[in-house]
């Protein structure tokens, strides 16, 4: 079963069960991932429907950052509510010794030495973890302090 089947039925069972908390985020995703499908003019594979998820976790984690800076904790709950609800549909994050080891081996093979070297460890960093559940933010974070950033 496809993402997009496995989203279609949880927003059957969500309108059944009047979960307007589960609704609303899964609809959002169906709606992203048909643009996407649209947009490439093909279904989607696993790891594109996948990346689509991301970024809507991603714009969700944003939006709770911008919430809490705004003091409105209501809106910043309601999006970390969706966040839960969308995060079931992505693999279980990457183990952080796993991320580190991915890391220093992209170090290592791009011969980075500064922090001038960053987006060359960056880019091999994240094709290594291609295809994993893995927050972009942490990877640079742990990139600039293997290189002393």
């Amino acid at each position: 079963m496809t993402l997009m089947e496995r989203i279609g039925q949880d927003i059957t069972e969500a309108m059944r069960a009047r979960d307007q908390a589960r609704l609303v985020p899964l609809r959002m995703a169906k709606a992203a991932l048909t643009n996407r499908e649209v947009e490439k003019g093909r279904p989607l594979d696993t790891a594109e429907a996948e990346g689509v998820i991301a970024s809507l976790l991603k714009q969700r984690r944003d939006s709770v950052e911008q919430f809490e800076k705004g003091g409105r904790e209501d809106l910043a709950t309601r999006e970390r509510a969706e966040i839960e609800v969308l995060e079931t549909y992505l693999p279980p994050p990457i183990d952080p010794a796993e991320l580190e080891r991915a890391v220093d081996a992209a170090a290592a093979e791009t011969g980075a030495t500064s922090p001038k070297d960053m987006g060359k460890v960056m880019k091999a960093a994240m094709a290594r973890l291609a295809g994993k559940t893995v927050d972009g933010r942490a990877v640079n974070e742990l990139v600039r302090r293997r290189l002393g950033g």
